[in-house]
């Protein structure tokens, strides 16, 4: 628990994602497709100066955040994610600037292989997420935010972060290619996932800019790249309570 404690103080250092492109394509993730989401906190630990939060309240807002991210995809083959939570910082209303804590959440995430009946990952993957900077947050979320918001908007950047995650795993190590060859050494007719085809193939940054500008429709070998890229600089800040 001390060393949880530990590193909840350190967090600022973490970056922020952009979870708010649910009614934007998913990222690429081959033959992907959410078979169980279970989410537990059986040793979840409260940060220094945060709001209570209850394990029920945790498990249903990172649920929902797990299922609205995940369910999207509707690949060939089944696979299963597990998630602990593990320690979290609802910030408390401090004084501006010299005193205001932020919010944030770790947990850990582990892949599983439906047909194969294996993990993908043997040792849990730890996420760690803080809220997303913006003008309302700069200060401090706890000054502009209920605990209610806080917990929905930690547990969606968490869904972002994981999804983020497993794009990277695949595109390395091809955890959901059918043949097991890593994405990233793929020429785009090789991809489980067919999309329209593009004259060329644009460095990773221009990927990024077509995907935030919403010009051509990239291939799969580029969405992977910039979904990679693009949660590296969020702009979009989280929901606030006016």
């Amino acid at each position: 628990m001390t060393r949880l404690l530990a590193l909840l103080g350190l967090i600022f250092i973490t970056a922020c994602t952009n979870p708010n492109d649910l009614d934007e394509a998913p990222a690429y993730l081959g033959n992907f497709q959410l078979g169980h989401n279970v989410v537990v906190a059986p040793n979840l630990t409260k940060g220094p100066a945060s709001r209570e939060a209850s394990q029920e309240e945790w498990v249903a807002a990172v649920t929902e955040a797990m299922t609205d991210r995940f369910t999207r995809y509707q690949g060939s083959k089944l696979y299963h994610l597990g998630v602990s939570i593990e320690g979290y910082v609802l910030a408390v209303p401090g004084v501006p600037i010299v005193a205001s804590p932020k919010s944030a959440l770790i947990l850990h995430v582990t892949a599983w292989d439906d047909a194969a009946g294996k993990k993908l990952n043997p040792e849990p993957h730890m996420v760690t997420v803080v809220e997303s900077i913006s003008g309302a947050t700069f200060l401090g979320s706890g000054l502009t935010q209920s605990k209610e918001v806080q917990l929905q908007n930690l547990s969606r950047n968490a869904a972002k972060q994981i999804e983020t995650w497993l794009v990277r795993q695949n595109q390395k190590f091809g955890w959901f290619e059918d043949d097991g060859v890593p994405a990233s050494e793929k020429s785009d007719d090789e991809l489980t996932r067919t999309a329209p085809a593009a004259d060329e193939t644009p460095a990773a940054g221009e990927a990024a800019a077509r995907v935030e500008s919403g010009d051509a429709p990239l291939t799969p070998a580029e969405q992977a790249t910039a979904a990679v890229e693009i949660i590296e600089e969020p702009d979009v800040a989280p929901r606030v309570i006016e």
